[in-house]
């Protein structure tokens, strides 16, 4: 998967539990939580999607590497390939 394809999945889970945040205007390289209302409930919610869609596990101790989408890409991609998606 391409890290733009990640990023653009992260978004989608973000707008499915955050649907009234706007998504349009996310800077990659900014941390998420300065730009958009989420709490660490929302994020726990982001690896539990993770987790259960895509077969991704991220342990807590890796959960500062998924501060903006560009490091959530960088973090993610090689699991993904790991999976076969």
């Amino acid at each position: 998967m391409t890290k733009e394809a990640i990023q653009s999945l992260i978004l989608d889970i973000i707008s499915d539990i955050a649907p009234d945040e706007d998504i349009s205007n996310v800077n990659p390289n900014v941390p998420l939580r300065e730009q958009l209302d989420l709490d660490s409930m929302d994020f726990l919610d982001i690896v539990m999607e993770l987790r259960k869609k895509h077969g991704i596990e991220v342990p807590e101790s890796d959960y500062p590497q998924l501060a903006s989408l560009h490091s959530c890409a960088e973090y993610l991609q090689p699991k993904f390939q790991n999976t076969g998606r």
